[in-house]
């Protein structure tokens, strides 16, 4: 599985940006996804999953602002995130797993998206 992310970027706090990340090298409908962030000296935070069945999970930090989707047409997931703060500034990765695998197996190379305030 190759994963590749991009939209990410600088921009306004209150402001939009979305993500994408297309799936290759297996069958998408396999895959359940999911997008985590990084800030420097801080751990890994998942953002937001979304299973092959279409059920979604979002960090607390994050409902009501960000959402996530996937378009099987495509192969690809995004991240629709809105109303964005200092505090999303991170580097955002895409992940994919199997059905049946407990940890995220493939990742992204990571985009960086920076709010100013």
């Amino acid at each position: 599985v190759q994963l590749q992310a991009s939209g990410g970027g600088l921009v306004q706090a209150g402001g939009s940006l979305r993500l994408s990340c297309a799936a290759s090298g297996t069958i998408f409908s396999f895959l359940h996804m999911a997008w985590y962030r990084r800030n420097p000296g801080k751990e890994r935070e998942l953002v937001a999953a979304i299973t092959n069945g279409g059920s979604i999970t979002y960090a607390d930090s994050v409902k009501g602002r960000f959402t996530i989707s996937r378009d099987s047409a495509k192969n690809t997931v995004y991240l629709q995130m809105n109303n964005l703060t200092p505090e999303d500034t991170a580097v955002y990765y895409c992940a994919a797993k199997h059905s049946g695998r407990s940890a995220y197996e493939k990742w992204g190379q990571g985009t960086q998206v920076t709010v100013s305030s």
